[in-house]
């Protein structure tokens, strides 16, 4: 697989980027240092790992505090160093600063320095420790596969453990990479993955099923984590994501190819074509502004809100789709089956043996029937065409309340 070593060269990143980070570093470290601060900031995740991909303009760095500073409020007192600089504050389970420069947005996380992983504050608190496991358990080789796995999860849109896409993260593909020592390994081992896989690379756990904690182990994929053992890295994976990445090793390993890497772009003349005969629906949509999981977590319920719907219309979806560029545009794709829906509908009542109800029912509705003892009413359908099904939902507050604008194109 020549190609491979190709496409290595191809998505690592240019030393002009490690210099762009260096160079914030050194500006922060020392706006810590002027208001005599206990803290350093220091890279995180892919950057600090050397995994970052190419193109990819994401840039952690965590501003380490002293243990002595626990209880208060980090955020508060890193806010106070950044004053100087062009931030924006981004509210969370403990609020951290956004700050772009040279096409890169950095991540500036407050974390507190780690003495007993149970004791943490916060998830986050652990970063410095997952950065420090990869370093010490990778080599160039393998640093050049955690990036080819990062872009094949990538290209098949199951990368990242935000809720609104509950993928394989950085951190779970670091860490089957080291297991698996390489990525084509990885992909032979994920080819022939359980229903259930379990992953505990330090063995700490004669039995990680029955010794985690059981709210930890419900998704398909349970990693002990290497560094916090009492944690599943991989809880947030969906099982949806995980038969998708075992389909797609088992289609590359019997044809390996570059397109495997490549993300398949929405091709309008293609959904054109298949849907010929059919209905296809594109729906416009301009998203809120906020945190990204927040907002991609709101756009994600109104596309399964809306798919629920046209099923429970009886509008038979054929294939559905949405896209965002996680800033304020999306589109959501439906082809829909196109065929004539009866007029009438036939509604659900009680069973006979409630007579009380039945009785309420009979007055309720004028055209009723008996099937296997139950009663039902003939009503007229609402909805006989998708669009104007969706038009209306358009105008609920559910829906409004989510979403800055949404239109039928």
């Amino acid at each position: 697989m020549e190609f491979l070593n190709q496409l290595k060269e191809e998505i690592r990143p240019t030393k002009e980027v490690l210099q762009h980070v260096d160079f914030i570093l050194e500006k922060i470290n020392r706006a810590l240092k002027k208001v005599k601060i206990k803290a350093v900031c220091i890279k995180g995740g892919s950057i600090a790992k050397g995994t970052f991909l190419k193109d990819d303009y994401d840039v952690d760095l965590f501003v380490v505090f002293n243990h002595l500073y626990r209880g208060k409020d980090i955020s508060k007192i890193l806010g106070k160093a950044l004053k100087g600089f062009k931030t924006n504050i981004i509210h969370g389970s403990r609020d951290y600063f956004h700050l772009s420069y040279k096409n890169l947005l950095f991540e500036i996380v407050p974390v507190l320095e780690v003495i007993n992983y149970k004791k943490i504050e916060n998830v986050t608190d652990m970063s410095p420790l997952h950065v420090k496991f990869v370093n010490k358990n990778t080599n160039k080789d393998v640093r050049d596969d955690i990036r080819l796995a990062k872009a094949f999860c990538k290209a098949h849109e199951i990368y990242g453990a935000e809720s609104y896409i509950n993928g394989f993260s950085g951190h779970i593909l670091d860490l089957l990479i080291i297991h698996y020592k390489g990525f084509v390994n990885l992909l032979k081992a994920a080819s022939k993955w359980k229903d259930k896989e379990v992953i505990d690379i330090r063995k700490y756990w004669d039995d990680p099923l029955s010794e985690l904690n059981q709210s930890k182990t419900q998704g398909p994929l349970v990693i002990v984590d290497p560094v916090q053992p009492d944690r599943n890295a991989a809880a947030a994976l969906s099982y949806e994501n995980y038969d998708k990445f075992r389909k797609a090793a088992r289609d590359f390993l019997k044809k390996p190819s570059i397109k495997f890497f490549i993300k398949e772009k929405t091709d309008m003349d293609k959904l054109k074509r298949i849907s010929k005969k059919d209905h296809l629906i594109v729906l416009d949509v301009k998203a809120k502004k906020g945190k990204e999981d927040v907002v991609g977590s709101k756009l994600k319920k109104i596309f399964e809100y809306l798919l629920k719907s046209l099923n429970n219309n009886d509008f038979k979806v054929l294939h559905s789709k949405w896209e965002w560029d996680k800033k304020d545009k999306a589109a959501f794709y439906f082809i829909v089956k196109k065929e004539k829906l009866s007029m009438e509908i036939m509604h659900p009542g009680p069973p006979l043996s409630k007579k009380e109800n039945v009785a309420i029912f009979r007055k309720a509705y004028k055209k009723t029937l008996v099937k296997q003892n139950k009663l039902y009413a003939k009503v007229k359908r609402k909805y006989i065409e998708p669009k104007k099904l969706l038009k209306d939902l358009f105008k609920e507050e559910y829906v409004k309340g989510r979403v800055s604008d949404i239109r039928l194109l």
